[in-house]
């Protein structure tokens, strides 16, 4: 494969990164994925270390370098380790920067410093039943009362939903005369009125914590509303390239995972008297998947450093969510039937990065909204977008 590009001081912070995974998430994964919770010390411990905001200036205890190579390292040696599902990008990466983006200075003085140090852990609440790709279905609203707002209804498939200690809530903040207006709210631990359902039950990612999020008259006080409280469709819009960046990373470098895993049990599986590894159909197969996985790498190293100069767009977005979803959804089933029946017991990790990988067709806008968003750009030149929230991206 052609040489990928990352400096001496990304090289170091690989290894180190690798290090933390192996000494303090690995031995505890099974354990988590059992409880169906990571514990919270683990955002501390990345906290300490450095691992878990690295962008936040040195002021808030990041590094304050926003080069998305750094978070590229960390989803891919996350996705190696296969401890993918402590999902902790969600926190650094995905939620923390809407504190800079469009919050003041006193939210974030108030918030960064302990989400950098993973004292504050945090999730994101859009998703309801009726309010996936068109969050024109919402029905959470808040209602300005004058000192502060008036919090009710609901979201469901909020990830880090129990750990959260923080959660920014999107809500039609003027129902009754713009029901399309959005506002989102920063809903705190403790705040009367706000509860937790249960921790659900899903197919893969069994270590992360998935809730529903309840609120009954939570009021909001002014200075936990983010940015305008006109402009959240905006805002979330804003986010969606980067959410597909981070999902195209952490696609691609699972699929790569099952290939190396693959490569490895066909060198020892032996059927009808010879290794897997020799039957030229198990060659074919796996020289093709690796062709495409490393041509859509190309691609995808190519977006990040887009996406670094400021010059990454939602259709550029739309197309390597879209083809890096299918495509590792693809390779790792193809894996997984050239381990036979093994690759059909949980023992083997194969069949973790199968059920793991199922959902990234659905999250952070489905392959059929990436489609619908590609297509309308190349026959009317109409650049649309949709916010798709489900499952493990909140």
């Amino acid at each position: 494969m052609l040489k990928r590009k990352f400096t001496e001081e990304q090289h170091m912070f690989r290894e180190a990164y690798r290090k933390f995974l192996y000494d303090e998430i690995v031995p505890n994964m099974d354990r988590w994925r059992e409880q169906r919770i990571v514990d919270r010390e683990a955002f501390r411990k990345a906290g300490e270390l450095g691992f878990l905001m690295i962008w936040p200036e040195e002021r808030f205890g990041g590094m304050g370098d926003n080069d998305f190579r750094f978070e590229q390292i960390i989803m891919e040696e996350n996705a190696y380790a296969l401890t993918a599902d402590w999902y902790a990008t969600l926190h650094s990466r995905l939620v923390g920067p809407y504190f800079t983006r469009f919050g003041n200075e006193e939210q974030q003085q108030r918030f960064l410093p302990r989400c950098v140090s993973g004292e504050t852990i945090l999730a994101i609440g859009m998703t309801e039943p009726d309010a996936g790709s068109d969050l024109r279905g919402m029905r959470t609203t808040a209602i300005d009362c004058g000192d502060h707002y008036l919090l009710n209804g609901s979201k469901v498939y909020i990830s880090n939903g129990i750990n959260a200690d923080v959660v920014i809530v999107a809500a039609k903040s003027d129902p009754e005369n713009n029901p399309r207006q959005i506002g989102l709210f920063i809903v705190e631990r403790g705040m009367e009125g706000f509860e937790r359902g249960r921790n659900l039950v899903k197919m893969g990612q069994k270590a992360q914590d998935t809730a529903e999020l309840f609120f009954d008259n939570v009021k909001i006080p002014k200075e936990n509303v983010l940015g305008d409280p006109a402009k959240g469709m905006h805002y979330l819009m804003e986010g969606l390239a980067e959410e597909r960046l981070i999902g195209m990373c952490e696609y691609l470098a699972r699929a790569q995972k099952a290939l190396d895993l693959t490569v490895d049990f066909v060198k020892q599986r032996k059927i009808f008297g010879q290794y897997l590894s020799e039957f030229q159909n198990t060659q074919f197969k796996l020289a093709k998947l690796q062709a495409e996985v490393d041509a859509m790498q190309i691609y995808l190293d190519q977006c990040v450093t887009s996406f670094n100069a400021g010059e990454f767009d939602g259709v550029d977005a739309a197309k390597g969510k879209y083809l890096t979803s299918e495509l590792a959804c693809r390779v790792i089933d193809d894996c997984l039937q050239m381990h036979g029946g093994a690759g059909y017991m949980d023992e083997y990790p194969i069949s973790r990065l199968y059920t793991d990988i199922r959902v990234s067709r659905i999250y952070a806008g489905s392959s059929e909204v990436m489609q619908l968003i590609i297509s309308r750009d190349m026959l009317n030149g109409e650049r649309i977008d949709f916010v798709d929230r489900d499952l493990i991206i909140e």
